[in-house]
């Protein structure tokens, strides 16, 4: 259990360095994304509290208006990636 918590405070640091360093260095914050999925992947920890920050496919991370486009139709939020072009969809609860 331990193990797991180190994890979790490792990728939380590693998401809030890509947040504050994504429009001076996107490459770098694309890196901290990155290690922060592989860290979670190795411990078997969810992102579920990240998973609308970052793309799945390009590692970028994603700030509306920013590097990323947001939309909401008909009960459906996408997330459409400028750095690489993927679409992500969520249902919205009703």
């Amino acid at each position: 259990m331990k193990e797991k918590q180190k994890a979790l405070e490792e990728i939380e640091r590693l998401f809030e360095l890509a947040r504050k360093t994504v429009k001076k260095d996107a490459e770098k914050a694309r890196r901290y994304v990155k290690k922060a999925r592989r860290k979670a992947m190795k411990v078997k920890v969810s992102l579920r509290k990240y998973k609308k920050n970052f793309c799945k496919k390009c590692n970028s991370y994603l700030i509306p208006g920013y590097n990323c486009k947001v939309r909401i139709n008909k009960g459906v939020l996408s997330i459409k990636c400028l750095e690489c072009g993927s679409y992500r969809r969520y249902k919205l609860k009703a």
